[in-house]
C-alpha cells in the first residue's frame, strides 16, 4: 500500500479555511451536516441515492432552511446530486452520518471513486470504519483512505418537513478514532478543518467504543416497549427517561468503560452520566444537553418499535458489537447482554448472531496483539 503522503497534495489543508466536503445520506444528520457545514463556509456536495428528492432540491435552487437558536434562514448548497462520483470528486472530507445499516451499501457505491488522502468521517460509526475499509479492499481498491468515527452525531437535530432542518444543539466535543491509526494525524487535521471540536480518541476500535447511541438508546427503546406500542406519540427522552432506566443506563455505560479499560484505552471515556448531570465534566454536547433535547419537543413522535433506528442501529448494530467485544475481551457485560436479548425477542431475531459483531467481521479469532496491529496498520 502506498504511503499516504504520496497522494496528499490536493488534500493538504494548512491555512485553508474552506474545505471541499461531500455529505452522504438522506437522514436528519446528513441534512444537518449539509446546511451547517455550508453556513460555516465550506463547499458542500450533498449526495442522496433518492434521485426524486435530489430533483426536488435542485428545483428549489439547492436551498434548505436552517433553524436553530438564531432563528430560521435559507442555506444554499454548492451541489445536490444522486451521482456519488460527482459528489466525491475532489472532496478532502467525506461526511457520512447515515445510519449504520446503510454503511455497507454506501461503501460499495464509493469504491470506484475514492482517492489517496481522502478522509471518510462516520459520526458515529459502530465500527463502520473497519467495515467500510474492508469493503474497499475486498473490491480491489488500493486507495489509501482514512476512515474515522466519532462518539456521537455532531448535532441534536430533526427535519421539519422536506426542507427545514432544526438543530437543537451542536457537539462541543467529538472524540474520534481513526482506522488505520497510522493515518491519524492527517485524518484529524482534515476533520478538524470542518469540526474543530474533534478530539483524538485513538484507533477505530476505541472510536467505536465511544459511541453513545448503544448506551443511551437500548434501555429507552426496550424498557419503553409497552408505552411505545400503546401511545400514538411518545417522548422516550422525557416521560421515557425514568430513574429505573437511568440506573440501567449507568450500569450499561459502566460495562462499556470496563471494556475500554480492559483493552488499554485510557480516559476520557465520556461517561454518559455527564450527559444528564449539570455538575459533571463537559460531555459531547456540553452540560444540560438532555434538558435542551427534552425542551425542544422534537422527540415526541410516533415510533414503530421494531423498525426504529434506536432498535435497528443502536441495538442490532451498536449493542451487538459491544457485547461481542466484551465477550472477546473476557469482560462481563450482563446488562448489555440482557438488553440485547430483550431487543432480539421484541424483533423475533437473535442480534447476537445476526447483528454487527466481531464474529461477523471475521475478527473474533484475533489475539489482542493482532487486533492492535490491525488497528494500527490497516488492511493490506
Amino acid at each position: 500500500m502506498a504511503a499516504v503522503d504520496d497522494g496528499l497534495n490536493e488534500f493538504q489543508l494548512e491555512g485553508v479555511r474552506s474545505v471541499e466536503i461531500a455529505v452522504l445520506g438522506g437522514g436528519n444528520g446528513s441534512h444537518a451536516a449539509a446546511v451547517d457545514l455550508t453556513e460555516a463556509g465550506h463547499n458542500v456536495r450533498f449526495w442522496r441515492r433518492d434521485a426524486g428528492a435530489i430533483d426536488a432540491l435542485n428545483a428549489a435552487g439547492n436551498t434548505l432552511v436552517l433553524k436553530d437558536f438564531k432563528g430560521e434562514r435559507p442555506v444554499t448548497l454548492a451541489m445536490a446530486t444522486s451521482d456519488i462520483g460527482e459528489a466525491l470528486a475532489g472532496a478532502a472530507l467525506i461526511v457520512c452520518p447515515a445510519p449504520a445499516p446503510a454503511q455497507a451499501d454506501i461503501a460499495r457505491a464509493m469504491v470506484p471513486h475514492l482517492k489517496n488522502g481522502q478522509v471518510v468521517f462516520l459520526p458515529p460509526g459502530s465500527f463502520g470504519s473497519y467495515l467500510m475499509a474492508k469493503i474497499l479492499r475486498d473490491a480491489g481498491s488500493t486507495a489509501d483512505v482514512a476512515f474515522a468515527e466519532a462518539g456521537t452525531l455532531p448535532w441534536l437535530t430533526r427535519r421539519h418537513g422536506d426542507s427545514t432542518i432544526a438543530i437543537t444543539t451542536r457537539a462541543t466535543r467529538l472524540p474520534t478514532g481513526v482506522f488505520p491509526l497510522r493515518l491519524k494525524d492527517h485524518a484529524l487535521a482534515v476533520i478538524r478543518a470542518a469540526f474543530p471540536s474533534a478530539e483524538d480518541a485513538g484507533d477505530g476500535l476505541s472510536g467505536a467504543l465511544m459511541n453513545a447511541g448503544p448506551i443511551i438508546h437500548p434501555p429507552l427503546i426496550t424498557m419503553n416497549a409497552g408505552p411505545i406500542e400503546h401511545f400514538d406519540h411518545w417522548d422516550i427522552h422525557n416521560e421515557g427517561t425514568q430513574p429505573a432506566i437511568r440506573r440501567t443506563t449507568d450500569r450499561l455505560d459502566a460495562e462499556r468503560i470496563a471494556v475500554r479499560e480492559a483493552l488499554g484505552y485510557g480516559a476520557p471515556h465520556f461517561p454518559l452520566a455527564d450527559h444528564y448531570s449539570p455538575d459533571g465534566d463537559e460531555w459531547m454536547y456540553g452540560n444540560m444537553a438532555h434538558d435542551r433535547l427534552v425542551d425542544s419537543g422534537d422527540w415526541r413522535e410516533h415510533l414503530v418499535l421494531t423498525e426504529h433506528r434506536y432498535m435497528r442501529e443502536d441495538v442490532a448494530v451498536g449493542l451487538a458489537f459491544l457485547v461481542s467485544v466484551a465477550d472477546w475481551a473476557g469482560v462481563p457485560a450482563p446488562t448489555a447482554t440482557g438488553l440485547l436479548a430483550i431487543g432480539s425477542a421484541i424483533c423475533s431475531d437473535d442480534f447476537r448472531k445476526s447483528g454487527r459483531t466481531l464474529e461477523s467481521a471475521g475478527l473474533a479469532g484475533l489475539s489482542r496483539e493482532e487486533m492492535r496491529n490491525l488497528m494500527q496498520e490497516g488492511l493490506s
